[in-house]
């Protein structure tokens, strides 16, 4: 039987907001349930408010590690006003940039996961450039464009530990979906032909794949 989220997580994941479908999620939280039995951190690169952290920190907890999550709260290229994945009420009006922080940290109280997890408000490629600790799982769900996921990539992949899973998020074959999901498409193609990562599964845009080899 796949591992499944209790049902208080799943229905906390659902309220959040996110774009994340269901189907993903489950087949995210498995992953994350696998790879923490290697008894090292989760790691999450573009948390926007908090719904795939959700079901991170759930698995962590039941491994007794650590989930992280790597974002600068600002919001990727579509989430920005005139873009389709903009939502207003992301936007601190004293300011007038996003900010989507506050959310996530009431997204992570509401679910009762504030333990479980350590947020790191910065760049991904800057904190990459000093992150020193082994990874169970890194999954990338940050920026679309060919730069930040390449970066995202380069910056966390070579932390996967042996038998440590690598999580892509928005993999688009299609080149109609060259905004939305072709730059992690390539990323993910990237992997493969590195000879270091294997796949597992597929589940819609999710890529599970498994550090078989050294490298990146």
């Amino acid at each position: 039987m796949p591992a499944a989220p209790k049902p208080e997580i799943l229905a906390a994941f659902e309220a959040a907001k996110g774009f994340m479908p269901l189907g993903e999620g489950l087949a995210l939280y498995e992953a994350a349930v696998e790879a923490g039995r290697l008894g090292l951190p989760l790691l999450e690169v573009g948390t926007y408010c908090g719904r795939s952290t959700i079901l991170l920190a759930a698995a962590a907890r039941e491994a007794g590690v650590t989930a992280i999550t790597v974002d600068h709260h600002r919001g990727s290229e579509e989430q920005q006003p005139g873009w389709e994945y903009h939502d207003p009420s992301t936007v601190d009006p004293e300011i007038g940039r996003m900010d989507t922080l506050p959310t996530f940290r009431r997204t992570l109280h509401q679910a009762g996961l504030e333990d479980q997890v350590v947020a790191i408000v910065g760049r991904s490629p800057q904190i990459a450039a000093f992150w020193q600790t082994p990874l169970g799982f890194v999954f990338i769900d940050g920026g679309h464009t060919d730069e930040h996921a390449n970066g995202d990539y380069e910056g966390w992949a070579p932390h996967v530990a042996e038998g440590g899973l690598l999580v892509i998020h928005d993999v688009f074959p299609d080149p109609a979906d060259e905004f939305t999901g072709q730059a992690p498409y390539r990323v993910y193609l990237r992997a493969l032909e590195s000879g270091a990562f294997t796949e597992i599964s597929v589940n819609d845009s999710l890529r599970v794949l498994r550090r078989t080899g050294a490298g990146i």
